[in-house]
């Protein structure tokens, strides 16, 4: 997977794509938002990957660029003591919404969490915390999540 971002005047504008099965996807939008996609196919005359390739550096060309560290983001929740077995699905279950909510909104990917200790959290890692946490928030809002204790910085 390559992702590539650019500031505009909105905020953070990303572009990215994946190959799966042989067709690569393309997935593009303001960070916070889910975007468009589009999938590239490869013809008799060229293959998809150097279609890729090309689209890749025509997005550097107009200042998409990689972003190499990205910021730790934690979503707590208050529990008691080590937790329920319900606990751990719970969280099972919020870490594949924020797979699914931060990657399609151009913003990171989950990275598994913890549980314990008074606390149950999800760690992610994501482009823009404060991007992040206002569309996270949002996404959550209304939801078995919605009573999260906070959402964080980890340096």
């Amino acid at each position: 997977m390559i992702r590539l971002y650019r500031k505009n005047s909105d905020g953070l504008e990303y572009w990215e794509t994946w190959e799966a099965d042989g067709k690569h996807t393309i997935h593009s939008g303001q960070a916070g938002y889910r975007g468009k996609s589009e999938t590239v196919r490869g013809s008799l005359f060229r293959s998809s990957a150097k279609t890729i390739d090309a689209l890749i550096a025509e997005k550097k060309k107009e200042g998409f660029y990689q972003i190499p560290n990205l910021e730790t983001m934690i979503i707590e929740f208050t529990i008691r003591g080590r937790g329920t077995p319900e606990d751990l699905e719970k969280r099972h279950r919020l870490e594949d919404r924020m797979n699914e909510t931060l990657g399609w909104t151009g913003l990171g990917h989950c990275d598994g969490g913890r549980i314990g200790s008074g606390t149950m959290e999800v760690r992610c890692f994501v482009v823009n915390f404060e991007i992040a946490a206002k569309s996270v928030t949002a996404d959550l809002a209304g939801t078995e999540f919605s009573r999260f204790s906070r959402i964080y910085r980890r340096d």
